[in-house]
């Protein structure tokens, strides 16, 4: 954690080279914040991609002072409400596995707050503890009254049904009507998301297991997994191609095509990974580009809505062709067979 008021202290393994005067990659091939007395990462927390110092400490042992300790939780209750968390951090006080706070920070309550240090994304513990303490569940709810819509605006629907599936694996959408006040169309669907999201997780985590052993694995009775295990399966295959198509994206955002380098990634029937790329720069030759896992690359005539209802036109015309070269063809060429 970042402790209340140090938020100006934290250094990067980038500031810590360059505070010694060495490139970046110098500084890690000798490990230089490795060697015995270094101070820590202590406000990064156990097994944090992103490594992050205070700078107060590290000035010290470079100037050979005692290294000054750090509040630890629990010891200045007065202040800690302003701690900055990371995610593990926050899903611990959630009594969450840390995978799954990508659900739950979307809750408006936590984007609103959401700060980045160092690189990471960060939240207050004050924050953390205020959404702890009035999320679902926490108070009885009214249902939803007859003959009216969703009670739940849509993004918060996903970060307020996780903790009934927390408390309860085998949770039924009529529970999530019940608490939630959705319609049980929204309710399943919003089920098979979190269950998909999580098996995958679960399946990259350990991979010998097949999404049907991992939904076993995670309490989900298989009638109510059957939709959620063959979405996992598409998400999983989704997480595969993104670096693809990132780098698409970032190639065709270099020949400034695209304003921002960023792909629109959909799983339409939930069995296939689909993605849009809104060309709105002022040279783009198309609309946009249209990917799929089955067929490769298209144009497509529209920016508002890329992808069509069935996903692949049945047939080339309107603004809509097919890009030869594989599925996965190189960015370069892409970006050439577009430029022709």
């Amino acid at each position: 954690m970042i402790c209340a008021g140090r938020r100006h202290l934290v250094r990067t393994l980038a500031d810590l080279a360059a505070q010694q005067g060495v490139e970046l990659q110098t500084f890690l091939n000798q490990a230089v914040h490795k060697r015995a007395g270094y101070p820590p990462p202590p406000i990064s927390s156990p097994g944090a991609r992103a490594l992050i110092f205070d700078g107060e400490q590290v000035d010290a042992y470079l100037t050979g002072r005692p290294v000054p300790p750090l509040r630890s939780e629990g010891d200045d209750q007065e202040h800690e409400e302003g701690d900055l968390l990371d995610r593990r951090e926050a899903a611990a006080v959630l009594g969450v596995v840390p995978d799954s706070w990508r659900v739950y920070k979307r809750a408006p309550l936590l984007t609103e707050h959401m700060t980045v240090v160092g690189g990471v994304e960060h939240w207050p513990r004050g924050i953390v503890h205020r959404y702890r303490d009035t999320r679902p569940g926490r108070t009885a709810a009214t249902g939803r009254p007859t003959g009216s819509g969703d009670q739940v605006p849509r993004d918060e629907l996903l970060p307020r049904t996780a903790p009934l599936l927390d408390a309860d694996p085998a949770v039924t959408a009529t529970t999530v009507v019940e608490q939630l006040g959705v319609t049980r169309s929204t309710a399943q669907r919003a089920l098979t998301r979190l269950r998909a999201d999580r098996i995958a997780d679960l399946v990259q985590e350990r991979p010998e297991l097949s999404p049907d052993e991992a939904a076993a694995a995670l309490g989900y009775p298989p009638a109510l997994a059957r939709r959620a295990t063959a979405r996992a399966a598409t998400v999983l295959r989704a997480r595969a191609a993104a670096p693809y198509l990132d780098d698409v994206a970032a190639a065709v955002h270099r020949a400034r095509w695209t304003t921002e380098a960023a792909t629109d990634v959909q799983l339409p029937g939930d069995d296939r990974v689909v993605a849009a790329l809104v060309l709105d720069g002022d040279q783009a030759p198309v609309p946009a580009l249209v990917w799929d896992e089955r067929y490769g690359w298209r144009t497509a005539a529209s920016r508002r809505h890329p992808i069509t209802r069935d996903a692949v036109p049945s047939s080339e015309g309107g603004g809509v062709r097919y890009l030869a070269g594989g599925v996965t063809p190189p960015p370069a060429a892409l970006i050439a067979a577009l430029s022709a």
